[in-house]
């Protein structure tokens, strides 16, 4: 899996929101907490607010804010919203592929890709990582010393 940085600037902004408290947090303080080029950040609060994730106020006193609790939020959730699928092949679900022959088998392989990045990224919640408590799965995986390999 490849993570754009319109997917990590995202992940960043709604894990700074789910820290800020109560009350709208001005995008300028998001940019420069998390080191966000503001434009760009701009951008993908935008894509956040139309799919229900932050809610925004204009004005002096505005800002954003999380439109829900932050343990009802997945990571996915904002990777969808910003990426689209979590993982597709040549542009499209992997249960739509389809190989012949020797290749055959590799739909179930992409299939299998898929779900192991949802159980990931579905179990994962912004409020998890704004917590610093990774369910005990992920820790798990991120704590193989195999994991940590950059191959």
């Amino acid at each position: 899996m490849r993570v754009s940085a319109k997917v990590d600037y995202a992940l960043r902004a709604v894990i700074e929101l789910a820290t800020a408290g109560d009350g709208p947090v001005k995008g300028e303080r998001i940019a420069q907490a998390q080191e966000i080029p503001l434009k760009f950040l701009e951008n993908i609060l935008g894509d956040l607010r139309q799919a229900g994730i932050v809610r925004s106020q204009r004005g002096v006193e505005g800002g954003y804010w999380l439109a829900r609790p932050p343990e009802e939020i997945s990571v996915a959730d904002v990777v969808r919203t910003v990426e689209g699928p979590i993982a597709n092949v040549r542009g499209i679900g992997p249960e739509s592929v389809s190989y012949v022959g020797s290749a055959e088998r590799l739909q179930d392989v992409w299939i299998a890709v898929r779900a192991n990045l949802r159980a990931v990224l579905e179990r994962v919640t912004i409020a998890d990582v704004a917590r610093g408590d990774l369910p005990e799965s992920v820790a798990d995986l991120a704590r193989d010393p195999d994991a940590w390999q950059p191959h």
